[in-house]
């Protein structure tokens, strides 16, 4: 018996010598991006990352805004970089998710984009006006009409509006509520689509061109999140550091053509 218990602790303590060591080499991390430049600006972080502190960041792209939230939850990832914090905070309220904020990346505007109108004044009454379906997206949309004059909202400041919150429509537009990343492919059936310039960009389409445009004031700040509890995870603050770095704002001032704010400044 005493041999068995002996030999218990033993297998136990070479257990947990285990799992420190590979606490201790928290050296690789999987972080998930939307395909696109935004994943062509981690790419630069994740170099930073590596030079800087050895630290191998893996890039998971998605092509959507909710698979990326399921993966972390579950522990696919270790972070994700492409969500502002009203669309998170919509996510933890809706699927009881326990994230928190490690760190901040850029304000990437909204835009208002026209394949048959070069002005806001040119845009007819009862205009097809497509909108991204996710609940911030399209809240943040409406808020930028209503403060353009376009439409009175019941409550502008409710971050997630939709089109049953509006109050007065007096051009009698007609709303489509759309996938994010399929907007660049509808807007030549519609008057005027609201596109990230997350989709907008790869889509050839530029911020200049807008018809409506946020400002650098947005509050839609992207972010760096994780689970709770990992916000101060050394290899995840490393990777804000690497993040936090002149060489990926100049990487993003590439891509997006000054569509790309930094939002930790």
């Amino acid at each position: 018996m005493k041999h068995a218990i002996a030999k218990a602790l033993g297998a136990t303590l070479l257990g947990l010598g285990m799992i420190g060591s590979v606490q201790a080499a928290d050296d690789h991390i999987k972080v998930g991006t939307v395909a696109g430049p935004e994943t062509d600006v981690m790419q630069v972080a994740k170099q930073i990352a590596k030079d800087k502190y050895g630290l191998d960041v893996e890039i998971v792209e998605f092509t959507d805004y909710v698979t990326p939230n399921a993966a972390l939850a579950d522990g696919s990832l270790d972070a994700n970089a492409y969500q502002h914090e009203p669309y998170m905070k919509s996510m933890v309220r809706d699927r009881g998710y326990k994230f928190a904020i490690a760190g901040r990346t850029f304000v990437y505007p909204i835009g208002a984009y026209s394949a048959k109108y070069n002005s806001i004044d040119a845009l007819p009454d009862g205009a097809t006006i497509a909108l991204p379906n996710d609940p911030s997206n399209e809240g943040r949309a409406l808020i930028l009409m209503h403060n353009k004059g376009l439409i009175q909202l019941n409550d502008p400041s409710n971050l997630e509006a939709t089109p049953i919150d509006i109050a007065e429509n007096p051009h009698d537009f007609e709303f489509r509520e759309i996938e994010a990343a399929q907007l660049p492919r509808v807007l030549p059936d519609v008057d005027m689509a609201f596109i990230n310039n997350t989709f907008a960009q790869p889509a050839g389409l530029s911020l200049d061109d807008a018809l409506i445009k946020e400002g650098p004031e947005s509050p839609y700040v992207n972010l760096i999140v994780v689970r709770e509890g990992d916000q101060d995870r050394e290899a995840i603050q490393e990777l804000v550091d690497a993040y936090h770095s002149q060489a990926v704002i100049d990487k993003a001032d590439e891509l997006f053509k000054g569509g790309a704010v930094p939002g930790w400044k």
